[in-house]
């Protein structure tokens, strides 16, 4: 008699990550279910072999449901709208979204006995700090996505410890890659510029352009989230995971400009309230994991242009419900 697979929830499943770590987990051969509101990701991205339900993480009723029906063993919680950026002027709509969803869920987790809760968060809750990133720092997030997101990697450890839901933690950054939302103009640079470079208009830099990050392949980054369930040694544990190397902004846009074999213009803009430098140490997970092998920058974005050059321009989708227009970016306001 076959064994049945066992039953893995995975929010935000048709989204970029997402849909990649869904992806991971049905080559592990468990059985994967997708809830996605499809508010940022796409249906098309949705891995064959998994099952999708079209849904919110605030659907409180929903979770109900779908922990009774399918008793999930594993959750990975990746639904959230990532506009670290955008998040100054969007409070009420963060919070609702990236905590009061995340609590939801961890409510269900606790009551229907998940053996563990992964979570993605973001180097976003260090906020400005010395780098190389390092987990045993104290977080001080500097905008509304950092604090939600902070919030949430304190409310598992207080449920671990009242409930005994044993959780990990990843903290990735800048991760791109194949079905990442080209589309969206407030996230995502790499994706921004493609479509950009596409679209025939010139490419936005927000400030001089030195700022730093450790642009992360989504292969130095998926596989790693998908495995850490099988290792109990990972439970309880905060994890940076993504690249080790940073570049400069101006460096990133010239290497897209390339991959695109385009003659892009590039403008720079007011600088926007964001952390100057920010890249991780990953020798904590390197210890948990063993040795990774990253994808150059250059190897990345030239695969990632190949798919964007397929799918074609996306269309931008501005966000509606602007809370406080108060130093928003003039970028943003047209």
């Amino acid at each position: 008699m076959k064994k049945s697979k066992i039953n893995v929830l995975v929010t935000g499943g048709a989204g970029f990550i997402g849909s990649h770590l869904a992806q991971e987990l049905i080559g592990m051969d468990y059985q994967v279910i997708v809830l996605d509101d499809l508010s940022g990701g796409f249906i098309e991205n949705v891995p064959q072999g998994a099952r999708f339900v079209k849904g919110s993480i605030n659907d409180f009723a929903l979770l109900s449901k779908l922990f009774k029906k399918y008793q999930f063993e594993y959750v990975f919680h990746l639904a959230a709208y990532a506009a670290e950026g955008l998040s100054h002027f969007i409070k009420r709509f963060n919070y609702t979204n990236n905590v009061i969803g995340s609590v939801n869920l961890i409510n269900e987790a606790v009551k229907n006995k998940v053996k563990c809760f992964v979570f993605t968060s973001s180097i976003a809750v260090y906020g400005e700090a010395q780098t190389p990133l390092k987990e045993s720092l104290t977080p001080h997030p500097e905008d509304s996505y950092g604090i939600a997101k902070f919030a949430i990697e304190l409310e598992l450890k207080a449920s671990h410890k009242m409930f005994g839901l044993n959780y990990i933690i990843f903290r990735p950054h800048n991760v791109y890659g194949e079905n990442q939302n080209i589309g969206d103009r407030y996230r995502n640079v790499i994706g921004i510029f493609m479509n950009n470079i596409m679209k025939n208009i010139p490419l936005v830099i927000f400030g001089d352009g030195k700022q730093t990050r450790a642009f992360s392949y989504i292969s130095d980054v998926a596989p790693l989230i998908a495995r850490s369930i099988k290792k109990p040694a990972c439970y309880g544990q905060t994890f940076n995971v993504g690249a080790d190397k940073p570049y400069t902004v101006n460096h990133l846009a010239q290497t897209v400009i390339q991959a695109m074999c385009a003659k892009s213009k590039i403008v720079h803009v007011e600088a926007r309230n964001e952390v100057k430098h920010a890249y991780s140490s990953h020798a904590k997970i390197r210890k948990f994991f063993g040795p990774q092998k990253f994808v150059s920058l250059e190897e990345g974005v030239a695969r990632m242009a190949r798919w964007a050059q397929e799918v074609g321009v996306r269309k931008s989708k501005d966000f509606k419900a602007i809370e406080i227009r108060q130093n928003l970016p003039s970028v943003w306001k047209k």
